[in-house]
């Protein structure tokens, strides 16, 4: 991975096989997330993506069962969409389906995954079980783990992790560490070079830096402040390579702030804030895969008319930054960006006294 520039996993649309093999043709590592994806079509696109390239990539998968959610709350969340749903013509979705899939057919993929044996393997929402780990592992497939404060990455480390992804506040999308939402902030969220102080102060693994990274000059900073590689997401969202939505693409040109809601999915994510989130925001529970499912009927109508305050618009907080340049070039750009800041910055410190 010479240009230490990693594609961070985006689900539900944006992470594709053009993308990834993009992102590892120009020397990065390129991800295919899983989450949301049946096992068959995940199967399929770890195929096309080693049809497409023969440079390494990864694979992420979500952990986890579903929270311990509090029905009547669940209920009501679902019963204030009503109004809004009956006005797109929509009814909000079943949160407790008969045949529940909420650990999102983790077995399947897995199954998937030690026979694709891709770069590596990354995983999020949770630990994955011990046995999934020794799978990888006795298929060749090194383990990261998604962490956003110390006290998880060292258990992921005893779980037997190979890196860390610190995942800071700032990043985009879904907060990827060990922990249910309601519960997250209890040691603070960590702002990116604070986590990886932290992080790397008390265990010694390599560490991939997420959150808020989008030219060169981020990449340097986490790369001198101790991270083996950069994670990169939202920056990549429009590129032509990524599978993200028109209204998506729309809205990251918008000049939106971002928020840290729990209204679309029941976890808190960060997005571009809109209608959806000022209204509902304060009134969804934390309860994960329930509130996603409840709200996937009004999302999808919502991407069908093109309505930005009715779509989840996943993006870090420097979303503004977003190009519409194909993946590869941005790679490469970042790669030149990240020497040239590193230079400078050796340049300008004085000698020791």
């Amino acid at each position: 991975m010479p240009t230490r520039i990693v594609c961070a996993p985006m689900a539900g649309g944006p992470s594709t096989p053009e993308l990834a093999a993009a992102v590892g043709a120009a020397g990065g590592l390129g991800t295919l997330a899983a989450g949301y994806l049946s096992a068959d079509r995940f199967a399929a696109d770890l195929a096309r993506t080693r049809a497409l390239t023969d440079r390494p990539f990864a694979a992420n998968l979500f952990v986890g069962g579903p929270a311990a959610a509090r029905a009547q709350a669940v209920a009501d969340y679902a019963e204030r969409l009503r109004p809004l749903a009956a006005e797109l013509g929509v009814t909000p979705g079943e949160p407790y389906p008969e045949e529940d899939a909420d650990d999102d057919d983790f077995a399947a993929k897995l199954d998937v995954v030690v026979l694709a044996r891709p770069a590596l393997v990354s995983f999020a929402f949770g630990l994955p079980p011990s046995a999934a780990v020794a799978r990888c592992h006795d298929a060749g497939i090194p383990v990261a783990i998604t962490v956003t404060d110390e006290r998880q990455a060292l258990a992921a480390a005893a779980r037997g992790a190979d890196a860390l992804i610190a995942q800071g506040w700032e990043a985009g999308g879904h907060r990827g560490g060990l922990d249910p939402d309601d519960t997250e902030g209890a040691t603070g969220r960590l702002a990116l070079l604070p986590l990886l102080a932290r992080v790397r102060a008390s265990v010694d693994l390599p560490l991939l830096a997420a959150g808020g990274i989008a030219d060169g000059a981020g990449v340097a900073a986490v790369l001198a402040a101790g991270a083996s590689a950069a994670v990169v997401g939202t920056a990549f969202l429009r590129t032509p390579e990524a599978g993200t939505s028109p209204v998506h693409r729309a809205a990251l040109t918008s000049g939106r702030q971002t928020v840290v809601s729990r209204a679309f999915t029941g976890r808190l994510a960060r997005g571009l804030d809109n209608a959806f989130t000022r209204d509902h925001g304060s009134h969804a529970p934390a309860a994960y895969p329930q509130v996603h499912r409840i709200t996937a009927p009004l999302r999808a109508e919502g991407r069908r008319r093109g309505d930005p305050e009715l779509v989840n618009l996943w993006a870090g907080q420097a979303a503004a930054l977003s190009r519409d340049v194909p993946a590869g070039t941005l790679v490469a750009e970042w790669h030149a960006q990240a020497q040239q800041a590193l230079a400078t910055a050796r340049s300008t410190l004085a000698p020791p006294l």
